[in-house]
């Protein structure tokens, strides 16, 4: 399948944006520390509030989740809203986020950022994805987890909720799968972790467990 010049450009494009580091900017700024330093290293969310507080780490959340829906958006509107452009770009801008140039390619694990592209996607979808970690995440309190069900739900969410009687294109379908493949991979780690009984549940309070 050939792929125009706007498509290439809009792809890359996503890539640079999903790369800006913005869990890393704001315990910069909110704790004046270097958030891989600290907790579980992680750029994320969870982690930021862990080491900057509640205020960066919600702040994160929403930037990382809003470079994805931006990146899906722009691809959107400059592609008349065509179904491969838009979920390459999510693609892009999600390998941005895990895997960012200025980071030297360690990067977060892509829970927010997917959220946010598949919200622009179809934002059924990202609400029911949304639901079920909720759910996931107060019947147990691991954000992994959560995160995971999460991400193992979402190509079925996609197929079944894109439109009324209508089932996604293909790009769309196989991108999801790459997508819940590469934050799964990121989540490795976790995995393990979860199959060892180790893997520590959320605090209520202060601690210095590791994240998602």
């Amino acid at each position: 399948m050939a792929f125009s010049s706007q498509t290439w450009l809009l792809t890359g494009a996503g890539y640079f944006l999903g790369s800006i580091p913005f869990g890393l900017i704001l315990a910069k700024l909110f704790g004046g520390r270097d958030v891989r330093e600290h907790g579980s290293g992680n750029i994320g969310a969870t982690n930021v509030s862990r080491v900057a507080g509640p205020m960066a780490g919600v702040m994160t959340l929403l930037l990382d989740a809003g470079k994805g829906t931006a990146a899906v958006w722009l691809a959107g509107r400059f592609s008349g809203h065509g179904a491969t452009p838009m979920m390459l770009a999510g693609l892009a801008v999600l390998m941005g986020h895990c895997f960012p140039v200025w980071l030297r390619f360690r990067g977060g694990k892509g829970v927010a950022t997917g959220l946010g592209v598949f919200a622009a996607l179809s934002p059924l979808a990202a609400l029911a994805g949304a639901v079920l970690f909720v759910i996931v995440f107060v019947s147990w309190r691991y954000v992994s987890l959560a995160s995971l069900a999460g991400t193992a739900a979402m190509p079925l969410l996609i197929y079944f909720l894109w439109a009324p009687g209508h089932a996604p294109p293909l790009t769309v379908v196989l991108g999801t799968l790459l997508a819940a493949a590469l934050i799964f991979y990121k989540h490795r780690g976790n995995l393990q972790r979860l199959r060892e009984g180790a893997e520590p549940r959320y605090p209520l309070g202060h601690s210095k467990e590791r994240d998602a």
